[in-house]
């Protein structure tokens, strides 16, 4: 048996503005229409379901992506002014990391949520 990952719950202060936020940077859509949840699909498999909480903690969210995604997510990532880094502590800010040969970064979401790309697993 394989185990997928089918959705997973995100909390934000406003589910919408995170969710609008998340499919602009990754070049996805939100699904209509909104009810409980504001969700993404990320593929076929995967829903980010965006939850109104007034508080939470910060979670980290990590995305395999092929060569294109990545640039295309890095262009709008530098598009919308979002400061990154290549560690996930953000100590090393406006780099790259390189990991395994691949590229990779990090970057937090409207509400403190530290969201990484990497074209390696």
């Amino acid at each position: 048996m394989t185990i997928t990952l089918n959705h997973t719950i995100v909390p934000a202060r406003d589910k919408e503005a995170a969710a609008s936020f998340f499919a602009e940077i990754f070049g996805l859509k939100v699904e209509s229409p909104i009810g409980h949840f504001a969700a993404v699909h990320v593929n076929d498999k995967l829903t980010l379901d965006f939850a109104d909480r007034e508080d939470f903690e910060s979670h980290h969210y990590a995305f395999h992506v092929s060569e294109q995604e990545f640039d295309e997510i890095f262009a709008r990532v530098k598009q919308a002014g979002l400061e990154y880094s290549s560690d996930p502590m953000h100590e090393n800010k406006g780099e790259m990391n390189h990991r395994k040969g691949g590229r990779g970064f990090y970057f937090y979401d409207i509400d403190g949520h530290n969201l990484e790309l990497l074209t390696r697993e």
